[in-house]
């Protein structure tokens, strides 16, 4: 009877406990290789660990990337509750494997996360860079001792922040980007660079860092920051991250990634 009612309790806490979910990143470089992809990859997959929320699965190629039945013991994205892109240049996939990403997200309902790089990733695929948000268009200052502003105080990702901070690292400016597509959670403070320096193409002063959007029933989080392999190191930076992956693969609800002006 005892050994009866212990299996019992046994399985009622096994079914309690949520299901780990699982990660796909991806590490592929065909342009500018960055040496803290190795860091960007290891931080999600030891994030995961450490909370136990996910599993992750490393990859330096794009062959799970599909909807398509692999051979041996190869997953395909129906396995995965999100990816993750610390990529650059132009990725090695079919029609297929676009319209599989594409659909993952949009009609699966399942999260996916840019880092750094991963917004100078697939320029001749413009779905790309509607899913992303923009496109990577120079970094005019390269590293900086720049001024990030927390526009989006609430939001999971970012609320551990201060209303402003100074992060030493590669600070992107983005085309084909626009606020009315993205909300974004953290800027440049435009007031901490050079906005005459040659490369410097925006006129408006809005220099995105990370950003949210909800994609068809999906959920999408990018964020430039990662040059620097320093960067990965920051207790700030790894819980923007934590809690970035669990909004876009649902463990959090809250988050809203309505679009908005730039804040005043």
């Amino acid at each position: 009877m005892r050994f009866a009612t212990l299996l019992l309790s046994i399985s009622v806490l096994c079914a309690q406990q949520p299901a780990r979910k699982k990660i796909l990143a991806i590490g592929q470089s065909k342009g500018f290789h960055h040496d803290s992809t190795s860091d960007g990859l290891a931080t999600i997959w030891t994030i995961g660990k450490e909370t136990g929320l996910w599993d992750t699965y490393i990859k330096t190629d794009t062959q799970l990337i599909t909807k398509r039945k692999l051979t041996g013991n190869a997953k395909n994205l129906d396995y995965f509750d999100a990816v993750f892109f610390y990529t650059s240049g132009e990725l090695d996939l079919d029609e297929e494997q676009k319209q599989a990403l594409l659909d993952f997200v949009r009609k699966d309902g399942k999260g996916f996360m840019a880092s750094h790089s991963g917004v100078d990733t697939l320029y001749q695929w413009p779905e790309y860079g509607e899913l992303v948000g923009g496109y990577f268009d120079l970094h005019p200052w390269n590293q900086v001792n720049a001024k990030v502003i927390t526009e989006d105080s609430k939001h999971p990702a970012t609320a551990h922040f201060p209303p402003d901070f100074f992060l030493f690292d590669e600070i992107y400016q983005l085309k084909n980007y626009s606020r009315d597509r993205v909300r974004v959670l953290m800027r440049l403070g435009a007031d901490s660079v050079d906005l005459k320096k040659n490369g410097v193409h925006r006129t408006d002063g809005d220099f995105a860092i990370s950003w949210v959007r909800d994609y068809g029933k999906g959920r999408v989080f990018v964020s430039t920051l990662g040059h620097r392999s320093e960067v990965w190191e920051n207790k700030q930076v790894r819980k923007m991250w934590l809690e970035a992956a669990k909004w876009v693969m649902g463990l959090t609800r809250e988050g809203d990634a309505t679009p908005r002006p730039i804040a005043k």
